[in-house]
């Protein structure tokens, strides 16, 4: 199908784009800037999407079956906390209104895991574990925030439209690039082989991560799939295991006090985001880990104790 993706000269929208290229889809990649890697087969359109005209228009000329929102300000606190708002609310309204407003069928939109208000400073713990999409959700900062805005978008839009348009937002995990598995460094600065050869730079996200090349595979599963789902689902889009080379049940409760029992049955390699709603209603599960993928040495961490790296 003809595919538009917002945001495709990004980190994650570059996996998305030459995933959904070589899984036979046309592609448009709409994003402020081109991207100078981007497949030949690909169009690439500039618009400033915080611009609802230009946004219509964008989509007028394209006329898209199929729109992937991915287009946001990507970090917390990388801009003032009222540009993230305002950025990510206003852009993601703007898209999913001209896609259904320009007759695409299929809407899907990138939210977030930090919703669930982990990393706060005044503290936080997990109401379980593995966290699933019935989490509570306890933002604290803008973006977080306006990720829960972007699923209520969803929501609202997927309630407007009923079975005309089908519309669903994910939470993709902590994004690692394909380059960052040969030692670019990751969205934190630093790379994937020191954030597990140091726990502590994972363990504020309770060491989730995900592939993009993964994440682009959900995406087109997903587009597949929509016009079966409920409407306006979410879904958790991790990798099977965490970033992480010593068991959970044992390094959550070094770094989140209180939480022993919860993090018990967390066994061997077990990740703390649950993805088993994607396997269940989709089928997807990722085929990709740090241990498969990670082409340099852990620093200061010669032995892996969990599993062994293929």
């Amino acid at each position: 199908m003809k595919v538009a993706v917002t945001g495709g000269s990004g980190r994650l929208g570059r996996s998305v784009v030459a995933g959904l290229v070589e899984t036979g889809h046309e592609v448009v990649s709409i994003d402020r800037v081109a991207a100078p890697d981007a497949p030949a087969a690909v169009s690439q359109l500039a618009v400033d999407l915080t611009d609802f005209a230009a946004t219509v228009a964008a989509f007028g000329r394209t006329a898209p079956e199929a729109v992937v929102h991915l287009a946001a300000i990507a970090t917390p606190f990388s801009a003032p906390e009222p540009v993230i708002w305002n950025t990510n609310t206003s852009i993601a309204f703007h898209v999913v209104q001209a896609a259904v407003a320009n007759g695409a069928t299929r809407v899907l939109a990138a939210s977030s895991p930090t919703p669930l208000g982990y990393g706060n400073p005044n503290g936080w713990l997990p109401s379980y574990l593995p966290i699933d999409e019935r989490h509570p959700l306890r933002p604290w900062n803008a973006y977080a925030l306006s990720k829960i805005t972007i699923e209520s978008i969803v929501a609202m839009f997927a309630a407007q439209q009923g079975k005309a348009v089908a519309l669903g937002s994910f939470r993709p995990c902590f994004v690692i690039s394909p380059d960052e598995w040969h030692g670019a460094p990751t969205q934190q600065g630093h790379t994937v082989a020191e954030r597990l050869a140091d726990p502590a730079l994972a363990a504020v996200s309770l060491f989730n991560y995900v592939d993009a090349r993964d994440a682009a595979d959900f995406v087109d599963v997903w587009l597949r799939a929509a016009a079966d789902l409920p409407p306006g689902e979410t879904f958790f889009v991790g990798a099977a295991d965490a970033m992480a080379t010593r068991p959970l049940a044992e390094l959550i409760p070094r770094f989140l006090p209180g939480t022993d029992e919860l993090a018990a049955d967390l066994v061997d390699t077990a990740p703390a985001f649950s993805i088993a709603k994607a396997a269940e209603l989709l089928g997807w599960r990722p085929a990709r880990s740090w241990r498969t993928e990670l082409a340099l040495p852990i620093a200061s961490n010669p032995s892996i104790p969990v599993g062994a790296r293929s």
